[in-house]
């Protein structure tokens, strides 16, 4: 269990790493149609991971004390992240692409949304570790890779242009990498909190679903329609949301 958790809060946070990686490898960014692919997959993952292994064990939790009232939890919860994130990008939007003009902005823009996503890891590694029946150790993993793979491009849109601004390709790197190590803080706290308020669960599930659904609508499916293919994306969303409800279901 403790090595369960362990990898799959540093997954996402691997994720950011790799992508800032590519200020040693590419001249320039990420091309467009392998960007639309990743995005494509991450959202059908993550819309899947809502789902199954969010919504559903929210409701779930709550149906023996709630009855047909259990749906409230999840939808509090729900809207509470969807809101969250709404603030944050009214407050700092997210940016899209390397043509961002203040870089610094950038880098508290990207830092600053992977919090609820590290939340999010750390809402379902909770469940799992207070022995919610509907989570499984492969569900949460292959929500941790969503975001991982989610976090490719952000990476990549944090060093890169750092480099091409005159920062040395070491210092890119670093920064890149750095703007992804809230994730693994704040899942951590969240487990730690989630393990001393039990009955606030299904509100912690449901509020991390919250928050990955407005990543997806907001961020990834926006960005993961490519011109030249513009079924790319469609296709990778539908490859990652099968693959997903698969795991779940099939391990659950």
């Amino acid at each position: 269990m403790f090595a369960d958790v362990f990898y799959g809060v540093l997954i996402p946070f691997i994720g950011t790493t790799l992508g800032a990686l590519c200020v040693f490898m590419m001249k320039r960014e990420l091309s467009r149609t392998v960007e639309s692919l990743l995005d494509g997959f991450a959202a059908g993952v993550m819309t899947a991971a809502s789902v199954w292994s969010l919504l559903i064990p929210s409701i779930e939790q709550c149906a023996a004390d709630m009855g047909q009232l259990a749906f409230i939890p999840a939808v509090t919860g729900f809207l509470l992240g969807v809101g969250l994130m709404m603030l944050l990008d009214r407050a700092l939007p997210m940016p899209v692409n390397t043509e961002f003009s203040d870089k610094r902005l950038m880098l508290l823009a990207v830092t600053i949304h992977n919090i609820p996503e590290g939340m999010a890891v750390g809402a379902i590694y909770a469940g799992l570790i207070c022995g919610a029946t509907d989570i499984t150790a492969a569900g949460a993993f292959a929500l941790a890779l969503g975001i991982a793979i989610q976090n490719l491009p952000e990476g990549a849109i944090i060093s890169m242009p750092l480099h091409a601004a005159g920062t040395s390709r070491a210092k890119s790197f670093l920064v890149g990498t750095l703007s992804g190590a809230v994730e693994p803080a704040g899942a951590l706290l969240t487990i730690a909190a989630a393990s001393l308020i039990i009955p606030a669960m299904p509100y912690l599930l449901s509020f991390a679903a919250g928050a990955m659904i407005y990543v997806v609508t907001a961020e990834l499916i926006p960005e993961m329609t490519d011109k030249a293919h513009p079924y790319s994306g469609i296709a990778a969303f539908a490859a990652g949301f099968a693959v997903m409800m698969s795991l779940d279901v099939a391990l659950g």
